[in-house]
C-alpha cells in the first residue's frame, strides 16, 4: 500500500521518462538516414524500463529512509518542498514551545497568587474570631469585613483579566463622582487613621469602563492608606493638558525605595515595603496597570522614602477607547 502512494508522488518522474522515451523514439523514426530496427527499439525500451525501476526503488528506500529518520535533525531533506517543511515544523514548534512556557508561567504565577491570597485574607478573618471571643467593636469589625471584600473582588478581577475583552464597556465616567465614591467606602479607614484628605477635583470627563476605572482607583487609593502613617495626609487631584487629562493620587507615606519604583507594576513584586512593613500579594498595582492599559489609559509612579508615593492615571486626549471597542467588535462578528 504504502509503495502504491509513494507512485502517486512519483509521477512527474514517470511522465518524465515516457515523455523522454517517446521523443527519442520520434527523433529515430523520422529520420530517413536511421533504418528502424524493431530489435533495437524492444532492447532500449527494456533498458529503460530497467533504469527507471533502479530509480524508483532507490527513491523509495531513501523516502522509507527519510519516514523513519523523520525527527533525525541531521537526516537530509530529499526535496526543497520536504526542507520547507521541515523549517515550517521547527517554527511551529518554537511557537509551540513558547506558548506551552506562557502557559506554565501563568499558571505557576496563578498559583502563587491563590497561595498568596490564601495567607492575606486569614489574617482578617482571624481577628473576626477574635472579635467574636470579646466584644465587638463595630469599627474594626467594618473594617476587617471590607478587606475581606477587598480581597475578594481583588481576586475576581484577577481571573477576569484574560476575558476582559468580554466585560467592558466603554462611557463616560465623572472623575470627581468615581473619586468621591472611592473616598466614601474609604471613609472609615482614613478615620480610624486619621489621614487627611485633600480633594481638588474638577469636572472632568473621561471615557472608561465605570467599575473597571472605580477598580483601579480603588487600588491606588488602597495602596496609599496602606503605606501611609497615622496623621498622614492623602491628596487626590485632576490636572488637564493639551495631550491628556490626569488624576493624581499622592500621599505623604513611607515612599517607594529607588530600586524597586520600575518594577512597582510588575505580576507579582512587593518590594521592601511589602516584604517589612505587611503581606501582599503584589497583585494590585500589577492588575491596576493591566485594566488601565486595556482601557487605554495607562499609570504613572514618582517616590522618594520617607517623603510621599504619587500616583498618576494618564488618560491621553487623542486615544479613544470607545472607538477601539467598536472596532474590536466589528473584527469579531
Amino acid at each position: 500500500m504504502r509503495f502504491w502512494r509513494f507512485l502517486k508522488y512519483e509521477r512527474p518522474y514517470l511522465y518524465l521518462y515516457a515523455v523522454g522515451f517517446l521523443l527519442t523514439i520520434a527523433v529515430f523514426a523520422t529520420d530517413p538516414q536511421i533504418s528502424w530496427r524493431w530489435q533495437t527499439f524492444f532492447y532500449a525500451w527494456m533498458l529503460i524500463l530497467l533504469w527507471l525501476a533502479g530509480f524508483l526503488l532507490h527513491r523509495y528506500v531513501k523516502n522509507v529512509q527519510a519516514i523513519r529518520r523523520i525527527q533525525d535533525e541531521e537526516a537530509e531533506p530529499l526535496s526543497l518542498e520536504a526542507e520547507a517543511c521541515r523549517e515550517a515544523l521547527d517554527q511551529l514548534e518554537i511557537k509551540h514551545i513558547r506558548a506551552l512556557n506562557e502557559v506554565q508561567a501563568k499558571q505557576k504565577e496563578y498559583y502563587d497568587f491563590i497561595v498568596s491570597w490564601f495567607h492575606e485574607v486569614k489574617t482578617p478573618i482571624a481577628v473576626l474570631r477574635l472579635l467574636q471571643q470579646t466584644e465587638v467593636d463595630p469599627k474594626s469589625l467594618d473594617e476587617e469585613i471590607s478587606r475581606i471584600e477587598h480581597y475578594v473582588d481583588q481576586a475576581l478581577y484577577y481571573a477576569k483579566l484574560d476575558s476582559f475583552s468580554q466585560d467592558y464597556e466603554i462611557v463616560n465616567c465623572s472623575l470627581e463622582l468615581l473619586v468621591k465614591e472611592v473616598v466614601k467606602n474609604h471613609s472609615k479607614t482614613f478615620i480610624s487613621k486619621k489621614i487627611r484628605i485633600q480633594l481638588d477635583i474638577q469636572s472632568t470627563i473621561v471615557q472608561s469602563d465605570s467599575k473597571w476605572l472605580l477598580f483601579i482607583v480603588n487600588q491606588l487609593v488602597t495602596n496609599s492608606l496602606k503605606y501611609t502613617d497615622d496623621h498622614g495626609e492623602i491628596s487626590i487631584a485632576t490636572r488637564v493638558t493639551q495631550q491628556e487629562k490626569l488624576l493624581v493620587i499622592h500621599d505623604n507615606g513611607i515612599g517607594i525605595d529607588s530600586k524597586d519604583l520600575p518594577r512597582v507594576f510588575n505580576r507579582g513584586f512587593t518590594g521592601t515595603n511589602g516584604r517589612t512593613h505587611m503581606k501582599s500579594t503584589g497583585m494590585g498595582l500589577y492588575l491596576a496597570q493591566e485594566l488601565s492599559k486595556k482601557l487605554g489609559h495607562y499609570i504613572s509612579c514618582e517616590s522618594v522614602v520617607g517623603s510621599f508615593t504619587e500616583f498618576i492615571i494618564h488618560f491621553p486626549k487623542n486615544h479613544d477607547p470607545y472607538l477601539d471597542m467598536l472596532h474590536s467588535n466589528s473584527q469579531t462578528q
